[in-house]
């Protein structure tokens, strides 16, 4: 070994530790003995990679080849045990697949129209809570099998429809989410909850702008900004959005099939199916315990499964992403844009109209929606339900089902809770209490 070469490599070793001089005085005789030096080896916490809410398409694109470059072995990485190379199902499609809407959506006849104002006049004559809101107690004789026959749709078919459209305007606040829920007890009967108080379980949230009202500091989730919502999902079998008003501009509700989605990275990236089935780490925003750890992507029963919202692990707006919980890592961070990219590709824009009910199967479907503007006179208002169809719902992964069985199974009429009014529930999100998503 020439002297170069091993100057070369001493010099590279003591680059790479740190030496504790403190632990070295300086001698006062070149006779004294020096001791043999203590040495450091510096270990770099892990980092957050870089990525944000809103996803970077340049970001992206620049660490997938870093990714490749470093391993070209990934795109060659076995998928997960009993994971299939692809799916076969009228859940896997694409936005091009139904652009004429007249093949999802579901127009009410007035027929159908009075059958539901004397299904309200029922319920209310009953006396009862809107808890007791059921088929039995909502009764639509006509309408009430073609919304059966509709919610096989959402579970063996494309997975989405629109129904069109209930005239909000000539109902009261109250008999608005009375007719909501009545009609979506069809779809789903069983109602998810979507925050917990001392003695009441909410089962319905508002969407809508809070920005106005609420310090952005408490608000947690682009759903209660004007912002654009990235592609996700929520909690539960069944999404449901009832249009109460459309923005002045924007907010098209967009979707994407998660099994096309799956499709294309088990051809292309299989080693991103392997990340997104491994443990993340759940962010809790100050929760108890500050942090939960599972996988993303599940294969039960012949299904494949996809829960995750992106803010999660990237934090939004006033709750950003937990400083001392561990980090994400790069493939994960490539893994969650990968997702949204190819999500974004097979899109279909639902254009929502006042009044329509939008039902999703979040099991098999992303949604996200585009950014919008409001006016005074003219804000964009949602209600939300989570529903579940007990006769056509999906086996679930063991690690959900505590999940769902808070969702779905701690409420009753009595404590079952429908505000009339926003509410913002991100802002009382610490202690876990809210925001399963």
């Amino acid at each position: 070994m020439s002297a170069a070469t091993l100057v070369s490599r001493v010099t590279s070793l003591f680059a790479s530790v740190d030496i504790d001089n403190d632990a070295y005085p300086p001698q006062n005789t070149v006779s004294e003995k020096v001791p043999e030096p203590v040495v450091r080896v510096v270990e770099e916490a892990a980092k957050q990679p870089d990525i944000e809410y809103h996803p970077n398409e340049e970001k992206w694109k620049a660490r997938t080849a870093r990714r490749l470059a470093e391993d070209p072995a990934l795109v060659k990485t076995p998928l997960p045990a009993g994971f299939p190379q692809k799916l076969e199902s009228p859940l896997v499609w694409e936005g091009k697949d139904w652009t004429d809407p007249e093949t999802w959506e579901y127009t009410l006849s007035d027929e159908q129209l009075q059958e539901i104002d004397d299904a309200v006049k029922h319920f209310n004559g009953l006396g009862k809570s809107l808890g007791y809101i059921s088929t039995d107690t909502f009764p639509l004789p006509t309408l009430g099998p073609i919304l059966r026959d509709l919610s096989k749709e959402l579970h063996t078919g494309r997975g989405f429809f629109v129904l069109r459209t209930i005239p909000v305007d000539n109902y009261s606040r109250e008999d608005n989410v009375l007719i909501y829920a009545g009609v979506s007890s069809y779809v789903g009967s069983r109602r998810g909850v979507q925050e917990r108080g001392e003695g009441s379980r909410v089962v319905l949230a508002h969407i809508k702008d809070l920005t106005e009202t609420e310090p952005l500091k408490t608000i947690g989730a682009p759903a209660y900004t004007t912002d654009k919502q990235v592609f996700h999902t929520d909690a539960g079998d069944i999404i449901s959005l009832f249009v109460l008003q459309t923005a002045v501009e924007g907010g098209l509700s967009r979707i994407s099939s998660s099994w096309r989605v799956y499709n294309e990275l088990a051809e292309t990236r299989p080693d991103l199916i392997k990340t997104l089935s491994e443990p993340w780490v759940f962010d809790t925003f100050g929760g108890d315990p500050p942090y939960t750890t599972r996988p993303l992507l599940f294969w039960k029963d012949e299904h494949i499964v996809i829960q995750y919202a992106r803010r999660l692990f990237t934090g939004f707006l006033g709750l950003p992403r937990s400083a001392h919980i561990p980090p994400i890592t790069e493939a994960q961070a490539e893994a969650l844009d990968t997702v949204h990219f190819t999500a974004e590709k097979y899109a279909l824009g639902l254009s929502f109209q006042k009044g329509d009910i939008q039902y999703i199967n979040n099991l098999s479907i992303f949604h996200g929606r585009d950014g919008f503007v409001d006016s005074p006179e003219h804000k964009r208002h949602l209600l939300r339900l989570w529903l579940r169809n007990e006769d056509l719902a999906w086996k679930l992964p063991e690690v959900l089902e505590p999940n769902w069985q808070r969702l779905y199974y701690t409420a009753t009429p009595d404590t079952e809770r429908f505000p009339l009014e926003p509410e913002n529930r991100d802002r009382k999100a610490n202690g876990g209490k809210a925001a399963y998503n």
